[in-house]
């Protein structure tokens, strides 16, 4: 019994570090005032037909903290990340020259930048919600082994484990928010 008890609070810890890593690449596609190439993860290119992520067919580079270039690895390509940049929900405007594509990041305005905090707000609490989620579930499962013949002192023990990495990774999660809202609020 101790070995399955074990076992769900490794695999709570381990759901909850990937619920945390999914928050903070989240958290790292909201832009925050500076130009990042992680701005145009998820953006797909049409690579001789196949949709192809933007980082497998481009090198992405951010010269300055307001502009971003990236170089295609095939010069045929420029016009093809350009088209995909424009029919993104980016609002960015490509530049397009021979080498490459250059993005010029305007500068945000307050509303963008009170929007910005709320959509990472949201990703926060998303993030929580999975958590929560994951202790509810492993309590659940922990609660059907007292009813398999687990002793209910190691069971409550257990169920005090998983409360404390769940506050521990709750932590975590708004630790990583209050310093995007820094970032996104900082001029």
């Amino acid at each position: 019994m101790d070995e399955e008890i074990q076992f769900y609070l490794d695999d709570a810890v381990e759901s909850m570090g990937k619920a945390l890593a999914h928050v903070g690449v989240e958290m790292g596609r909201i832009r925050a005032g500076k130009a990042s190439p992680a701005m145009l993860e998820g953006l797909k290119v049409d690579y001789y037909g196949t949709p192809t992520p933007i980082d497998q067919v481009a090198n992405i580079s951010a010269p300055d903290a307001r502009s971003l270039l990236i170089k295609p690895w095939e010069k045929n390509m420029v016009s093809e990340v350009a088209k995909a940049i424009k029919a993104s929900d980016l609002g960015l405007n490509p530049v397009s020259d021979a080498d490459g594509v250059r993005l010029n990041i305007p500068a945000m305005t307050e509303e963008r930048r009170r929007d910005l905090v709320k959509q990472a707000k949201n990703e926060s609490e998303a993030g929580k919600i999975r958590m929560r989620g994951i202790r509810k579930d492993v309590n659940e499962a922990l609660r059907k082994l007292l009813k398999d013949g687990a002793s209910e002192d190691a069971i409550k023990s257990a169920e005090e484990k998983v409360q404390k990495a769940t506050d521990s990774y709750i932590m975590e999660v708004e630790k990583s928010l209050s310093k995007k809202e820094s970032e996104i609020m900082t001029i």
